[in-house]
C-alpha cells in the first residue's frame, strides 16, 4: 500500500515551521525599516549633526537680530555670518531637506543664540550687543569643544574646525578694528 501524506498537517509540522520562521527572524535581525538602528554610530553622527545645524542656526539668527538692530555693524558682522553659514552648510545631515537654510537672509529674528545663551533681545548699545554676540559665539564653540569627546572620527574633526573659527570671531567680536596689537 503506497503512502499518502495526511490530508492537514500534523502538530509537528506546525512546530516545526513555526521553530523555521524564527529562526530566518532571527538571522535577519528583525530590524525593519530602521537602518540606522543597525549602525548606532551612524545615529549618534546623525542626531550630533542636527543639534549642530540647529546651534548654527540659532546663532545666525542671533547675527541677523544684531544687525538688524545696529545697522552699523552689518558691514563687520557680515564675513562672521558668512562663516557661521558655511559652518551650518557643512554641519547638515546628507539629507538636509528639512535643515535650516544657511544662506537665508536677514530676518531681524528674536536673538536666539546658542545653548548658553537666552532669548534675551539685542542690547541698544552697538558695544553691548557685540559682547552679548561673542558670548553666543563662545558658548557655542564650548560647547562643540565638548561634543568632541563623542563624536565620530570626521565629525569630530569638523566640530573642531568649527569650534576653533568660533574662538576667532570671539576675539574679533571682541576686538577694536584696526587697532594695533
Amino acid at each position: 500500500m503506497p503512502w499518502t501524506p495526511p490530508s492537514r498537517p500534523t502538530r509537528r509540522s506546525l512546530l516545526a515551521g513555526a521553530a523555521g520562521v524564527a529562526g530566518t527572524a532571527l538571522l535577519t535581525g528583525c530590524t525593519g525599516d530602521r537602518p540606522a538602528a543597525s549602525d548606532p554610530v551612524v545615529s549618534l553622527e546623525r542626531r550630533m549633526r542636527e543639534a549642530a545645524v540647529r546651534d548654527s542656526a540659532r546663532l545666525l539668527e542671533r547675527y541677523d537680530a544684531t544687525a538688524a538692530a545696529h545697522p552699523d555693524l552689518a558691514s563687520r558682522l557680515a564675513p562672521l555670518r558668512t562663516a557661521v553659514a558655511a559652518h551650518t552648510a557643512a554641519l547638515s545631515p546628507a539629507a538636509g531637506p528639512g535643515s535650516p537654510s544657511p544662506t537665508a537672509s536677514p530676518s531681524g529674528g528674536t536673538g536666539a543664540a546658542a545653548p548658553a545663551a537666552s532669548a534675551e533681545p539685542v542690547p541698544a548699545k552697538p558695544a553691548d550687543a557685540l559682547t552679548a554676540l561673542a558670548d553666543a559665539e563662545r558658548s557655542l564653540s564650548e560647547a562643540r569643544t565638548i561634543d568632541l569627546a563623542g563624536a565620530p572620527g570626521e565629525l569630530a574633526r569638523l566640530l573642531a574646525s568649527v569650534a576653533a573659527c568660533g574662538a576667532v570671531h570671539v576675539h574679533l567680536l571682541t576686538s577694536t578694528p584696526g587697532a594695533k596689537p
